[in-house]
Order: C-alpha cells, then sequence, then structure tokens
C-alpha cells in the first residue's frame, strides 16, 4: 500500500513559479540571484502558512544550484539540488529556534558558520520562528549576523515582527508576506483536484478558501478533511455540514423577511440557526458580512471584492438589486452594533432577535419618511393652507399671529411626545404617529438643511453645556475642556479622554445633544460621533463642584484626609 502524503506536503512549492500569493516577492528574490546582489541575511515575516519557510527553501535551493536556468529557477538535476531534494544537503541547514532557543544553541550554530560549504557557493542557514530566541541568545547573534563569513547566508523566518530586536531588524532585508487571497487559493486548489482526480463544486473550494483565511497551509489541510469526509465527490452541501459553516441560504431568506418586514419568519430563521448548533454571534458576524457583499454588488466597481463561488454571485446580483443602499447602510450600522454589544448583554439571544426585529422595521420606516421638499415651496404650502382656516374678516396681521402660535404648539407637542414603537406594536404604525404636527416635526428635522459655521457650533455647544451645569456637572464639565470638531460639514466629534466617559457620553447625553444641535443650528443631517482622543487635544478636566475640587486637593495633599477625619469636618 502506498504511504499517504498530506496535501501540504504533497503539493508544496518547488519553485518560485509555483509559489502562490507572492508574486512580488518572488520576482525580487529571482532578480537578485540574477544580479549577484545578494544580502548576508533576511527576514520572512507574515501570517502562518503563506510560503515564507517554502520560499526560504527555495531561494537556498536556487543560489545554490550549479545550472540555474534562464528564469533563475534551480534545475532540480545537479548534485547540489539533488542532495537537497534528498535531505543530504550540507549547505543549507535548517534550525527551529521554538526548540532551540537557548545561548548555547546559537553558539554551536556560530561555530558550524565557519564551516565553507562542500557544494555551490554559499552556506544557507533557515532559522524558523526566530522570534522564539531568548534575548541572550538574540545578543549572542547579533555579531555573526552582523558580519558573517563571505559563503554564510541567513534567512529567518517569524510570524511575529514585532517581538524581534531593532537591533537584529537594522541588520537583514525584510520581505513582509501578504495573506493570500480567496480566488488565488481557489485556482490552486482546483489544479490538486484534478490532478488527484477528485469531483468538486466550486462553491466547495471557496467555501475551503475561505476558512482558511489566507493561509494556504490551513487549506490544503481542511481540503484533505473534506475530502476524507465526502471521498472523491466532493459537495457543497457536505463540506458545510463537515466544517460547520452556515449556509448562505439563510442570510439570503433573512434578507427575504427585512425586505417584506416579516420579523416573525427572521426570528424563525435564528432559532433554526441555533437548533443546529451555531454560536449567535458568528451568525451575527455572518449576517454583517452578507449585508456587505450585497452592498459591494450595487457597483460594478467594487463587485470584484465579492468573494463566492458563480452561482451564489448571481443569488448576491438578484437580491441587491432589490436592496436599497440605503437599506444596506443602516443594517450594516445595526448589525454591527448587535456585534459590538453581544458579550456586554445578559441575554444574549434577545439580544440578537430585537437586532432581527429593528431589520424587519427598516423597509416600513424608509417608507413612512417624507419625500425631500424645496423648503421655500414648503413654506409657502404651510402659510396657504394655514391661512385657508382663517375667516376673510382676519387681518394679516391676526393671521400671521396665528400661524406662530400654531407653530409653537406644534414644537411643543413634538418634544413633549418621544417617538418610540414598542414591541407589541411591530408591524403596525401607531395612530399617533400619523398625527399632522407630529409628521410636519419629522419634515423640518430631516427636510431642512441649513448651513452653519463652526462658531455657531461652538456657541450651542457651551449652551447646551450650561444648561446641563446643574444636572450633569461631569458630562457638561467634559464638553467644556474639549471643543467640538466638525467634520463632512455635518458631522459633529465629541473627543473624550477614555472608554468610561465615552460610554457615559453615548448613554446619558449622545441622544440629546443630537436632538439639541439639530433643532438649534436647523440642519436635520447633524450626526454626533464620540471618539477617544488619542492625540492629546482633551485637556485637564476644569474643577466645577465642590467634590471635584475635594478630590483634587486630596490627591495633592494626602493629609487633609486625615485632618477631615480628626476634626470629624462635614462635607457641604
Amino acid at each position: 500500500m502506498e504511504q499517504y502524503i498530506v496535501s501540504a506536503r504533497k503539493y508544496r512549492p518547488i519553485t518560485f513559479a509555483s509559489v502562490v500569493g507572492q508574486p512580488s516577492i518572488a520576482a525580487t528574490l529571482k532578480n537578485a540571484i540574477e544580479r549577484q546582489h545578494l544580502a548576508h541575511a533576511y527576514l520572512f515575516c507574515g501570517p502562518r502558512g503563506v510560503g515564507k519557510t517554502t520560499c526560504a527553501r527555495i531561494f537556498a535551493k536556487t543560489i545554490n544550484c550549479l545550472n540555474p536556468t534562464p528564469e533563475m529557477e534551480a534545475c532540480g538535476e545537479c548534485e547540489s539540488c539533488q542532495s537537497f531534494s534528498e535531505g543530504r544537503s550540507y549547505s543549507i541547514h535548517e534550525l527551529d529556534a521554538a526548540s532551540n532557543n537557548s545561548v548555547e544553541d546559537i553558539r554551536t550554530l556560530i561555530e558550524q558558520v565557519r564551516i565553507p560549504p562542500q557544494i555551490g557557493k554559499y552556506s544557507v542557514y533557515i532559522i524558523d520562528e526566530v522570534h522564539m530566541l531568548s534575548p541572550f541568545a538574540f545578543n549572542a547573534f547579533l555579531k555573526t549576523l552582523e558580519e558573517p563569513p563571505a559563503h554564510a547566508i541567513f534567512i529567518l523566518a517569524t510570524t511575529e515582527k514585532h517581538k524581534i530586536l531593532p537591533t537584529i531588524l537594522s541588520r537583514c532585508q525584510i520581505f513582509d508576506f501578504n495573506r493570500i487571497r480567496v480566488e488565488d487559493m481557489v485556482s490552486y486548489l482546483d489544479g490538486i483536484v484534478k490532478n488527484e482526480k477528485v469531483i468538486c463544486e466550486r462553491e466547495a473550494l471557496t467555501v475551503i478558501a475561505q476558512k482558511a483565511d489566507g493561509a494556504m497551509r490551513d487549506a490544503l489541510s481542511i481540503f484533505d478533511q473534506v475530502v476524507a469526509f465526502c471521498g472523491n465527490d466532493v459537495t457543497y452541501t457536505k463540506t458545510i455540514e463537515n466544517l460547520n459553516v452556515l449556509d448562505y441560504d439563510y442570510y439570503f431568506r433573512l434578507t427575504d423577511a427585512f425586505l417584506t418586514g416579516d420579523y416573525a419568519s427572521a426570528l424563525m430563521i435564528f432559532d433554526q440557526v441555533l437548533s443546529k448548533g451555531f454560536e449567535a454571534q458568528h451568525f451575527v458576524l455572518g449576517l454583517s458580512t452578507h449585508f456587505r457583499d450585497l452592498l459591494v454588488c450595487k457597483d460594478d466597481g467594487t463587485v470584484k471584492l465579492l468573494e463566492v463561488g458563480d452561482s451564489i454571485a448571481d443569488r448576491y446580483r438578484e437580491q441587491s438589486a432589490r436592496c436599497s443602499v440605503k437599506f444596506l447602510f443602516e443594517a450594516l450600522a445595526i448589525a454591527n452594533a448587535c456585534d459590538i454589544g453581544y458579550k456586554t448583554s445578559s441575554n444574549t439571544r434577545l439580544h440578537v432577535e430585537l437586532c432581527l426585529v429593528k431589520l424587519s422595521q427598516l423597509m416600513g420606516h424608509f417608507e413612512h419618511q417624507p419625500e425631500p421638499v424645496d423648503s421655500k415651496k414648503t413654506e409657502e404650502t404651510k402659510v396657504e393652507t394655514e391661512s385657508s382656516y382663517v375667516a376673510p374678516s382676519v387681518g394679516k396681521a391676526k393671521l400671521s399671529q396665528q400661524i406662530n402660535t400654531n407653530r409653537k404648539e406644534n414644537s411643543t407637542a413634538i418634544q413633549a411626545k418621544p417617538q418610540s414603537i414598542s414591541i407589541g406594536g411591530i408591524g403596525e404604525i401607531s395612530s399617533e404617529l400619523l398625527k399632522p404636527q407630529e409628521k410636519e416635526a419629522d419634515t423640518v428635522e430631516e427636510v431642512e438643511s441649513s448651513s452653519f459655521t463652526f462658531d455657531q457650533l461652538q456657541e450651542k455647544w457651551l449652551e447646551f453645556a450650561e444648561q446641563n451645569r446643574k444636572t450633569r456637572p461631569r458630562l457638561a464639565n467634559a464638553m467644556v475642556v474639549t471643543a467640538p470638531r466638525l467634520e463632512d460639514e455635518t458631522t459633529v466629534v465629541f473627543l473624550v479622554s477614555n472608554e468610561a466617559q465615552k460610554e457615559s457620553v453615548e448613554q446619558k447625553l449622545k441622544a440629546e445633544l443630537s436632538k439639541f444641535l439639530r433643532q438649534s443650528l436647523r440642519n436635520g443631517n447633524i450626526s454626533l460621533d464620540v471618539r477617544i482622543d488619542n492625540e492629546g487635544h482633551v485637556k485637564a478636566p476644569s474643577l466645577y463642584t465642590d467634590e471635584d475640587k475635594l478630590k483634587h486637593l486630596c490627591q495633592k495633599n494626602p493629609t487633609i484626609i486625615e485632618l477631615r477625619k480628626e476634626l470629624d469636618l462635614d462635607f457641604l
């Protein structure tokens, strides 16, 4: 019986031309060999399974080849190539730094470096997982790495470049390997499928490539696993069953439910997903990816970013044509917010279900939004409508006074009545939401887009802070210590100093402040973005309350705390 060899070893590239997904690195190394511009030390870094050690071996084999091809590939027939292929080369050495990471191991290597090669021009030393060397081993290696013998070349490989000492990095030519694209992995796997005489659906290979997350070695290992499960007939259905991957069909059905406002079907589909043992958060991540894929299908320039099989790509294009860009933007925002808040939720299933309910309401929300109209025409229409209810005998002054009174009453009614929909009323529009004055308010808030200056924004910003000085002194203080930023004409940035302050502002202040700015600046497009300041723009907080002042004094002089206890002083 023939001995079985896993695909990751059997189909490991042996030439630069067969290296997958790293064309620029392969071209650079071949040019260096052709021009005889070889450095004494190289550092190959990047994610796992992308070809670092493979390229190091191909490079070492090629520079020692006695008869390289015109394309600067190893001939594979000379004594040097044969000895390397058979594992008996004394010119190419590999060291695993994960298990040989001590000073003694490096000293042994340094002594070995002095010996010239038996065959070929160079003694090549490939040190894998070099970041595992101890600091003392690195220091012992520095001098040899900087000034090795003329015949010695070092190739260091690592997945964690940030752990390498800067003194090592400065002595090496650094090559950063990229994650391999899905289409490149699918093409490579397709060649293996034909060579192994296995019948495999294209969608199944795409799932394998996506599951590998940019690592070709992982893709080959997964391929072996799927073939062991499916036999010589690998289908998409069997592949997702073996890899425990959620079928695309669930997300297509969910999106259809969202487009029709059928929240009940969405909840039942989610229940089916959970009953099959899938993690709810992975489901949410998949839903976000689905909305993203639908969005890239909206434009011919971005459709190439879709990484799925041809038949599934057709389904994406068909469903994307039925989704508006605004719907996809809002859906992505809701799904992303659900993912962010998932781990902090005490009832994760309800958390995801509420997300699905919100997504089911999106289309109905868009349908009941007023169409944008010219503000001047709107004002004239409103005056004509209001004047039609006034008796002919009413003068112009009386008419103007009545119109202003009606507007004030409508504005008061809007502020007193928050617009919210209870879960019990999903799918139905509350009769109160159809009141004329509230419809008018929505129109004013959403249609008006008056321009404003930064000085006007800052004035209203401080005005809001002053209004909240007594009720919310710390939050008001946070608004005063740093000025707002204005981006994209309508995006107001609120800089805070830490994550706790950001959470407090978003929960207690953001909605009210956003509403205040939209109304006071008469621009319904204003959005508020709370960010943590990483550049030191937020000044030290001022001391407004007596409690803050006392805490500040105690921090500067701890004896005040003892004095207060001894004299039994009260805090007023």
